[in-house]
């Protein structure tokens, strides 16, 4: 039988139509899924886009006929190798290119419509006019950038910039999405109008984005805020081309377009509107401000993208408009690109490397280079300082000192001589507006602005002509600071100009108020403005600005600042007002070493996070002239990340390197040039080996005066050999921390190395989660007899186990161990521990304070260690037996071995499942005339308001008990009425009591007021996490303002409360200055030592630390005692210190 064959007109159909789909079976499923999200967003002129929720579950054969269906005849092939092309498939692409070709030789021209395939498809004359437009228009705008700029001599898109701009709109790694909100971020004159710009000749070209967008509209901040009413459509189309297609065409396809929206900080709207009440319709006449509120927070035209530019200053501004964005950040030019422009400015390339050379040994002004308009600054103040024989390290050594070398020389450029300069009404007037837009995040300015400062055309050309103002190449009658920072510079210089201030907290105008100039530290806007003010507070500076500008300059604001940054240190929320590293960074700018010492004089605590390069050189030079510095606590991020994940390739590399060790050897050196430095605390940082032994270097020195060292989540160098040296080189150093420090027990057997050492004063020796086992115990357990200097050692939430622990037992035993204090919390002991650990009690008699917190210990363990107690050798004064597994029956055999000891004083007990019944032996004990207890923990011990009677009993019968702690346990208002009635009692002699989180509500608050008045002797009280209402502390706020109130210390969650009561708490503070009201969590600092969580007086339990613990955290086997039946939360462990 003959098969007919197919004609080579139905041969090319047949590939036409099944083709397709043989390709799309070619693709695995991530292939598969790829393309489907290219497809999705994909915008062919005059087709509709396939539907997502369709193509998103169809299979191969179904895409296949979607294709065909949406993109009928050649086009869905034009299509499919546009998405090949971009999903990097060129082999398949060829590959079906070609069968295409072969199935296409046989036809006549005539029977199919020609394809080009794979080529870019040529414009119609309907979109050709707005493309031309912009090409035109944008070309015009570089080219005078290009020439206000010497050392940018290119027009092109670089390499670097086209990647940047290829990958602002790639679709969601973590979603699978296509974004439709980026954010282009950058600080000022960084190159983001300029990129937009070569984007959009680019796209004009049809070199960029000619898949994605069809069309792209650019809106200019500053020309939008100067336009009224219209609509939408005629705000795009003002210069529409006749020969293009219809606006109301183009809109009505968002998905292809493109709203790039550059200066955002320039449009003067409020974006106040409720997005329920904004405009959806582009036809619909409205103010300008509505339409781009409409349209910013994508009410408008939601389908289209967004691309919206912003200076640093004012992101924050627009992350309140809009949503689900993504973030670009543009940082400038890398250290190579600077190399290139200095070379280009200067020409020559001697001068240029010697400009180079000069300019990387200051690391904060070779930053400040990655913005093109900053460099080309530095690169002429160079110039200057090179033809003058001076350098840039003598005479611009910081940002103050480079913008006043910069003024000064573009005044001495300026022809015709003292004629053509500004006079000094003009530039106080000139000043005047200067600082009141910093203020108000307004940088460009028209006529109505000069007017209102009385600054009048001449005096614009003036400006003009210094090279001040610049206008504004797109708009009439609009100017600005030919850069951020000369506005800011000449707004610092407002506060010199002034004359006659009037100091005040509450000045007229809001730039007058010096105080909140010191205290904005979140309003970066105000960050260089402050810096300059500070630079220009150095006399030779001043002496100069005066002589070239032909002004009167006064200082008289100096002491002001002192004053205010005095009163700013010694207010409670000091730390929140005021930022130390912004603080240094001020000081520096001043160089003025007399006055650093004035305020560095209210600092005597310092903290600090060092996350750049540049933070190192200003902190060193600040706290090398303190001699008021006690404690320095800081962490290093990031600073030495980069030569870490990087290899030694190049000169760059190589130039890094060298520059961060000799900032970060300059920082260290602090440590033996500050007389008064006692104490260091190193956090959350993480140093190789150069940095870390560079710390090392500096404590071993004779100079170094530390006294206390605290290395806490800090990862040390893998070698630690002869890391610890420093321990018996130092002469003053008594107390070592090495809490969360990949020590292990290799790095302790240096560490013991170092101890045995007779030079070594170490006292305090802190290992908490150090990675140690059993296998170090040997070497501590020498250590505890050989060192005659050490008393206190914590090994808390370390591995130890039952047999490590033993070795340490042993070496207690010994008549040579002169340990007194020792933690040993949550190291995996046991029972099997116990035995040992009453024998060394027994025959230890320096020991007088025990951690054994979170080990299963369990009732027969105790009554193993209680045995020691009874015995008149234990000498032991705290122990604390927090989240041990005990009972009842524990408890009770503790409080029959106390009745015989008359040494402890402190005993904590939390976080055991006590009940009312275990408790009921404890206040028995605390009856007895005989018992020396005088702080008692119980905190989440499952105790009920049926405890409460026994309890106030006690009290009064006790004379010794001064602090206890019943927090996180169900007492309610009952319970604590009975207690009430104890605190009311001359008896009572409680000077601490905790009632955290024990059920309390506004009902009990009239008893308690009537105790905290009758009672003169309670002192501490905590009450946060409490229900007690603002009823309830109404009703204490007027005991606490008495007088009779005796009260020093109050705890409370003032953030529960509404913003009335917090004010009225704000008024008891001010009014009795002896209290003081904390907020209390349970996610306290490492360095709470207050009541909070303990409400301890005896001076002995500072060795003691609140930690937060999860409730899985406990010991193993021993499951925290569950609060939620009674209401209350289990109370964290709780770890030692030196």
């Amino acid at each position: 039988m003959a098969v007919a064959q197919p004609s080579s007109s139905s041969s090319f159909s047949f590939f036409s139509d099944f083709g397709l789909l043989l390709y799309l079976e070619e693709l695995n499923n991530n292939e598969l899924n790829k393309f489907k999200l290219l497809l999705k967003d994909n915008v062919e002129p005059g087709c509709c886009p396939i539907p997502w929720n369709t193509l998103k579950k169809a299979r191969r054969e179904e895409v296949a006929n979607l294709m065909h269906k949406y993109y009928p005849g050649q086009q869905a092939w034009k299509v499919t190798f546009k998405l090949f092309g971009k999903m990097n498939l060129r082999d398949l692409s060829a590959k079906a290119k070609a069968e295409m070709n072969w199935a296409a030789r046989a036809v006549r021209p005539e029977e199919i419509e020609p394809m080009e395939i794979g080529g870019p498809e040529p414009e119609s004359d309907e979109r050709t006019g707005y493309r031309h437009q912009v090409k035109e228009k944008f070309t015009k705008l570089l080219e005078n950038t290009v020439q206000k700029d010497l050392a940018d001599v290119s027009l092109e898109i670089t390499p670097n910039e086209r990647k940047v701009l290829e990958r602002t709109f790639d679709v969601d790694i973590k979603t699978g999405k296509q974004l439709r909100t980026i954010v282009m971020q950058g600080p000022t004159g960084v190159g983001k109008s300029t990129l937009m710009r070569k984007a959009m000749v680019e796209w004009a070209k049809g070199k960029l984005h000619q898949e994605k967008f069809t069309y792209i509209f650019y809106l200019n901040g500053r020309e939008i805020s100067q336009m009224r009413e219209c609509t939408f459509a005629q705000l795009l189309s003002r210069d529409w081309p006749q020969t293009e297609v219809a606006i109301e065409t183009v809109l009505s396809q968002p998905r292809s377009l493109l709203f790039i929206v550059d200066s955002f900080e320039d449009l003067n709207f409020a974006f106040e509107e409720p997005e329920f009440a904004l405009c959806r319709d582009w036809t619909q006449e409205h103010p300008v401000s509505f339409l781009m509120s409409s349209l910013l927070r994508k009410v408008m035209l939601p389908e289209s993208t967004l691309l919206v530019l912003v200076r640093l200053p004012a992101s924050q501004r627009l992350k309140s408009v809009v949503k689900n964005e993504r973030c670009v950040r543009i940082t400038g030019m890398t250290e190579d690109e600077r190399m290139k422009y200095i070379h280009r400015y200067f020409g020559d390339r001697k001068l240029s490397t010697r400009a180079f050379n000069s300019l990387i040994k200051n690391e904060m002004l070779f930053k400040m280079c990655q913005v093109p308009v900053v460099c080309q600054m530095v690169c002429a103040c160079l110039k200057w300082q090179m033809e003058k024989g001076k350098t840039l390290t003598a005479s611009c050594q910081t940002t103050s000192a480079l913008f006043t070398c910069y003024i000064s020389g573009l005044f001495a450029q300026v022809e015709g001589g003292s004629a053509s300069l500004p006079n000094e009404i003009q530039l106080r007037n000139l000043c005047h507006l200067a600082v009141e837009g910093v203020w108000a995040l307004k940088h460009v300015f028209y006529k109505d602005n000069f007017r209102k400062h009385d600054l009048t055309k001449l005096d614009i050309t003036t400006f003009l002509v210094t090279k001040l103002l610049q206008k504004d190449c797109e708009l009439e009658n609009c100017y600005m600071f030919t850069h951020l920072h000369i506005q800011e510079f000449l707004a610092a210089l407002f506060y010199l100009l002034k004359e006659d201030w009037e100091f005040s907290d509450h000045p007229v105008q809001v730039y007058q108020n010096v105080k909140l100039l010191m205290e904005n530290v979140d309003s970066i806007h105000l960050t260089h403005m402050k810096w300059f003010l500070f630079g220009l507070f150095n006399q030779d500076r001043v002496n100069h600005l005066e002589e070239i500008l032909n002004v009167k300059l006064s200082l008289a604001i100096k002491q002001h600042v002192l004053e205010c940054i005095k009163k700013l240190a010694n207010s409670d929320s000091c730390q929140s007002q005021l930022e130390l590293m912004d603080l240094f960074h001020c000081l520096y700018e001043t160089q003025d070493e007399k006055f650093i010492t004035q305020v560095m004089r209210h600092f005597p605590d310092i903290v600090l996070n060092i996350c750049e390069i540049t933070h190192l050189p200003v902190t060193s030079f600040c706290l090398k002239r303190s001699k008021y510095v006690r404690t320095l606590k800081f962490s290093v991020t990031t600073v030495f990340e980069k030569i870490l994940s990087t290899k030694p390739e190049n000169e760059i590399w190589k130039r890094n390197y060298s520059s961060i060790l000799h900032s970060w050897e300059q920082f260290c050196s602090v440590l033996r040039k500050s007389d008064g430095l006692r104490e260091v605390e190193l956090r959350h940082s993480t140093l190789h080996e150069v940095p870390m032994y560079m710390l090392y270097k500096e404590l071993r020195d004779p100079k170094c005066k530390v006294q206390k060292l605290l290395l806490r989540f800090v990862s040390l160098p893998e070698d630690s050999t002869g890391i610890f040296s420093f321990l018996y080189q130092s002469k003053t150093l008594i107390h070592l921390e090495l809490k969360a420090a990949n020590v292990g027990d290799n790095g302790v057997l240096f560490l013991c190395e170092a101890l045995k050492n007779t030079q070594c004063q170490l006292q305090s020796l802190r290992l908490e989660s150090c990675n140690l086992t059993s296998v170090c115990c040997t070497s501590l357990a020498n250590i505890l007899t050989r060192s005659y200097s050490l008393i206190f050692l914590d090994l808390s939430a370390n591995n130890l186990l039952d047999d490590g622990a033993k070795l340490l037992w042993e070496a207690l035993g010994n008549p040579q161990c002169c340990i007194q204090k020792l933690s040993l919390q949550n190291c995996g002991l046991t029972e099997a521990s116990c035995e040992h650990i009453s024998m060394a009690l027994i025959s230890n008699e320096r020991l007088t304070h025990l951690c054994l917190a979170d080990n299963v210990l369990g009732d027969n363990g105790i009554s193993l260690i209680c045995v020691a107690l009874i015995k008149p050798q234990c000498m032991l004064r705290s122990l604390v037996l927090r989240n041990c597994c005990l009972t009842p029956l524990g408890s009770g055999c503790i409080a029959t071995s106390l009745l015989q000891n008359k040494s402890l004083t402190h005993l904590d007990l939390g976080s055991n499942k006590l009940e009312d019944e275990g408790v009921r032996l404890l206040w028995e004990l605390i009856r007895q005339p005989h018992c020396h207890l005088q702080d008692l923990e119980l905190m989440g011990c499952v105790l009920t308001k049926a405890c409460c009677l026994d309890l106030a009993v006690s009290i009064l019968n006790n004379r010794s008990l001064r602090s206890l702690d019943l927090g996180n346990n169900n007492l309610q208002n009952e319970g604590m009425q009975i207690l009430c009635d104890a605190l009311r009692h001359p008896d009572c002699n409680l000077e601490s009591l905790g009632l955290e989180q024990c059920g309390l509500t506004s009902v009990c608050c009239e008893a308690l007021s009537s105790s905290l008045l009758s009672n003169q002797r309670l002192i501490k009280m905590n009450l946060s996490q409490n229900n007690l209402g603002s009823n309830g502390i109404r009703r204490l706020c007027e005991v606490l303002r008495s007088p009779e109130c005796k009260l020093q210390v109050l705890g409370l969650s003032k953030d529960s409360y509404d913003q009335e009561t917090q004010k009225l708490l704000e008024s008891v503070r001010v009014t009795n200055s002896h209290l003081v009201i904390k907020s209390y969590s349970n996610d306290h600092s490492e360095d709470e030592s207050c009541c909070s969580q303990g409400q301890r007086t005896t001076s002995e339990l500072g060795w003691l630390r609140v930690e937060v613990r999860g409730r899985d955290q406990a010991g193993p086997g021993c499951r925290a005692v569950d609060q939620s039946q009674t209401g209350a939360s289990h109370r964290p462990g709780e770890a030692p210190s030196g």
